[in-house]
């Protein structure tokens, strides 16, 4: 009898464990229909999307520091360079896709280093978001 009681048990936890999700597993990307890539800064979260349904991710990212904050909003891509330098802060940002027009990106970059703004990306995302996002799509960077 104690052995079915703990088994019972153990399965019931199991099956409210498989319930329990985070909020944007549960809801999907937090972004609206129209974006084509968005970005989560408190999860340091980044999908693509299509027409509301995610096909991307979410992937992990890390985002400006303290004094460099990414932006939020809804912004347009401008442009895209697979090999772009960054003068400014003399580094490499290869796969880049600007959305704001004062060069905050998607690019591949460290995981474990925050940006001056940009939007860090492991290599096959960045590689991801390269070839999916053309300039005018939308990006949304929410809270």
């Amino acid at each position: 009898m104690k052995w079915r009681t703990a088994a019972t048990l153990v399965a019931g936890m199991a099956a409210t464990t498989a319930l329990i999700a985070t909020p944007a597993q549960a809801a999907g990307a937090p972004c609206s229909a129209q974006a084509k890539a968005c970005l989560q800064l408190h999860t340091n979260t980044a999908w693509l999307m299509d027409n509301g349904k995610v096909t991307y991710g979410g992937v992990p990212v890390t985002t400006g520091r303290k004094g460099y904050a990414t932006p939020t909003g809804t912004f347009h891509v401008q442009w895209k360079d697979i090999d772009h330098y960054s003068k400014q802060f003399n580094g490499p940002m290869p796969y880049s896709v600007f959305f704001t027009t004062n060069g905050i990106a998607f690019h591949q970059g460290s995981l474990k280093v925050k940006s001056h703004g940009c939007v860090h990306l492991s290599k096959p995302a960045a590689v991801t978001f390269f070839n999916t996002l053309q300039p005018g799509d939308i990006v949304q960077v929410v809270p």
